[in-house]
């Protein structure tokens, strides 16, 4: 049986939705990179028939709700195996955190990675982590926190809180990666072909 790698990617997240209206008024289109692919598009090709990446579109990712968010996480878990990682990548990570802080799991967490995740910069509205997060550790055999010094949306001190949280997850900083939004990203690859 393949193992499963289950990907939450990003969103924004607003005050009132006469912000989001002015963020969608004011949002510059990257035309030129209009199609462009990155690491976790390709990441099922990477990695081969061993493993089977789900990596589904969270609803409204351009104004993003938590309780949202939950319902669609939830609706795949009848296809879920024990010993799954789950990746969060931006708020996908806060999303993972504040939802495995609140919530039992049904399969067994092999691996837990959080990536360029968001603590508690910024608004981030129902996506609030909870004050505790133990309930992580105790469903979690590995977690493993990603950041990049150069990140120009959440600064690096974000990750610092989140070992904080995890004082035995692996930290893995980076001086030029941004925000993960790269076309390939190896050391990710081999981190996860790396957990046994």
């Amino acid at each position: 049986m393949p193992k499963q790698i289950f990907i939450i990617h990003g969103g924004e997240v607003f005050e009132s939705y006469d912000k989001y209206f002015e963020y969608l008024k004011n949002y510059k289109i990257d035309f030129e990179n209009i199609n462009h692919h990155n690491w976790k598009d390709d990441l099922q090709k990477v990695l081969g028939n061993d493993y089977q990446v789900i990596f589904p579109e969270m609803p409204s990712r351009r104004n993003a709700k938590y309780v949202e968010w939950k319902i669609w996480f939830e609706k795949f878990f009848p296809i879920l195996n024990d010993e799954i990682i789950l990746v969060g990548n931006s708020l996908g990570s806060t999303f993972l955190a504040k939802y495995l802080s609140e919530n039992n799991f049904p399969v067994k967490i092999k691996g837990l990675f959080l990536l360029a995740g968001p603590f508690d910069a910024g608004y981030l509205g129902d996506f609030n982590l909870s004050e505790s997060l133990i309930n992580i550790e105790n469903q979690v055999k590995n977690i493993f926190l990603f950041h990049s010094e150069d990140d120009p949306y959440v600064p690096i001190s974000e990750v610092k809180k989140y070992s904080q949280a995890f004082p035995n997850a692996e930290k893995i900083i980076f001086k030029n990666k941004g925000h993960f939004n790269l076309k390939e990203f190896p050391e990710f690859v081999e981190k996860l072909r790396s957990i046994k």
